[in-house]
């Protein structure tokens, strides 16, 4: 969890010993310039910056010497015009190499309240760590941020931010936790102990109650495990709210594929696969204790997939509680499955908007890469995703759902089958196709179906690769932010 103390100032303050102070580096004329700062670099004029390493490229920074015992940190504003995303992320870049530092100040050039408000929420993110299994805890020393700004934000603005970023590391929390930790069971204590004090319900569904609800994918997932399957409601509903949001969420603890057993390296990592489930639950948790004025229900549909004499078979067919059938050809296709329960819950209580998160495919990674979200759904709630995505500075990319591309879910034995093994074409997409066959519609006619976003997170929601920005290895709490401004906008 974030630890870290925030102080703001439109005014220069006097060097320290022992303190380490942020500065941008711009090009100007091939000529290497400190950007505009009110710490005080005047000692640095006649230095040449080039020579002591200094570049202006994008994040990279340099560490000098400053008077009094205190260290500069140059860092490269890059050459493109700045937004608010990318003080975020140089604000992260600068927090990750000064942790050795009790004390950091920094003076980036930010000339709006929105983007000295940006630097703080980059700083937030990028202090997260995880120690939990380490024997020997190395903890950051950081513990004290100053923004020198010459706008500064509201400190309302600054405690809704680390609201938000609070919640973001409670599910980077649960991703990071080990699988032996954290399963369905846990999963479900971990966030009704989250909700206390929130002004939220919370609901555990077990096996029992899962079956009374003919919630037939978690128990069909979960049936291989000795650790039964749950589901996790959470409600908001704040007096006098007009909108209702509906959030569902992919929560397997662990994916070994079940009888479809993955390869040993395509598990690795695999306890990540219910960070869906964490974002929604913390999201709607977030929204709470902002005071927004919205209502909200989060779905939380959590299982272990493995295999045993218990498990789903390939071939096995399953009817929903809306009638429907599913043939499952491929058990490692798990993740749509619990989140059909999870979608056909939230459509009957007709809600304005329905967004579910989930690392759904790995075409999601092989078309969109590691650091954007694909988003895919009807109705106005893409465009709701991608306004909200912009103003969280979130990477997402809006992709369709191609009509032709919905017969390869068609069976022969069943209203359709939950993936077509040994074909990829259109992964990610067909994985959309089959979840928009459980959302519902507003009418007994079904020509107005419920707007619906789906948010394929299984690129960025864990960062396998080297840290960049205020992202570190390891969970990221990807899209949580852009939940919250969904539910700011409606």
């Amino acid at each position: 969890m974030t630890k870290l103390n925030i102080e703001v100032s439109n005014k220069s303050v006097p060097l320290s010993s022992g303190v380490a102070y942020v500065f941008g580096i711009i090009n100007l004329k091939d000529k290497l310039q400190i950007a505009d700062s009110l710490i005080e670099t005047s000692g640095l004029a006649k230095v040449d910056l080039k020579a002591l390493g200094v570049k202006s490229t994008f994040e990279h920074t340099t560490r000098l010497q400053g008077p009094d015992g205190s260290i500069y940190l140059a860092i490269g504003l890059g050459d493109d015009q700045l937004n608010d995303e990318g003080f975020r992320q140089l604000a992260g870049a600068a927090v990750r190499n000064l942790g050795d530092f009790e004390r950091v100040v920094i003076g980036l050039p930010t000339s709006t309240a929105t983007a000295s408000l940006a630097v703080i929420e980059g700083a937030l993110l990028a202090h997260y760590e995880f120690t939990e299994y380490k024997s020997v805890k190395k903890a950051r020393k950081l513990n004290s941020l100053t923004l020198l700004a010459r706008e500064i934000p509201l400190a309302s603005q600054i405690e809704e931010a680390k609201t938000i970023v609070a919640a973001i590391d409670l599910v980077r929390d649960m991703v990071n936790t080990a699988p032996n930790d954290l399963y369905p069971q846990t999963f479900a204590a971990i966030m009704q102990k989250a909700a206390r004090g929130k002004g939220v319900t919370v609901e555990v569904w077990d096996e029992k109650r899962l079956a009374a609800e003919k919630c037939v994918g978690i128990l069909a997932v979960g049936k291989g495990s000795v650790r039964p399957p749950r589901l996790v409601k959470i409600e908001y509903k704040p007096r006098g709210a007009k909108k209702h949001l509906a959030l569902v969420g992919k929560g397997i603890t662990f994916d070994t594929g079940g009888l479809t057993l993955k390869p040993g390296l395509g598990m690795l990592g695999m306890k990540y696969d219910m960070t869906g489930a964490a974002t929604v639950g913390h999201a709607a948790l977030a929204i709470a204790a902002l005071k927004l004025n919205v209502r909200v229900t989060a779905y939380m549909c959590v299982a272990e997939n493995m295999p045993s004499g218990t498990a789903t078979r390939p071939s096995d067919i399953i009817k929903y509680r809306n009638g429907k059938t599913v043939e499952i050809t491929n058990t490692d296709a798990e993740g749509r499955l619990v989140m059909a329960d999870g979608l056909i819950l939230a459509s009957e209580q007709k809600p304005d908007l329905i967004i579910d998160v989930a690392t759904l495919t790995g075409g999601a990674r092989v078309a969109l890469g590691v650091r954007t979200t694909g988003l895919m759904g009807v109705g106005a709630g893409v465009n709701t995703l991608v306004e909200a995505a912009n103003n969280s500075g979130e990477a997402l990319w809006a992709m369709p759902l191609p009509k032709e591309l919905r017969t390869l879910l068609n069976s022969e034995t069943a209203d359709m089958v939950n993936s077509k093994l040994g074909d990829p074409t259109g992964s990610m997409l067909v994985g959309g196709h089959f979840l928009k066959e459980f959302v519902g519609h507003h009418d007994r006619e079904k020509k107005n179906q419920i707007d619906w976003a789906h948010l394929d997170i299984a690129g960025p929601a864990s960062n396998d690769g080297a840290p960049f920005g205020y992202t570190g290895k390891g969970a990221s709490g990807v899209m949580l932010r852009t939940l919250v401004q969904v539910a700011k906008s409606l």
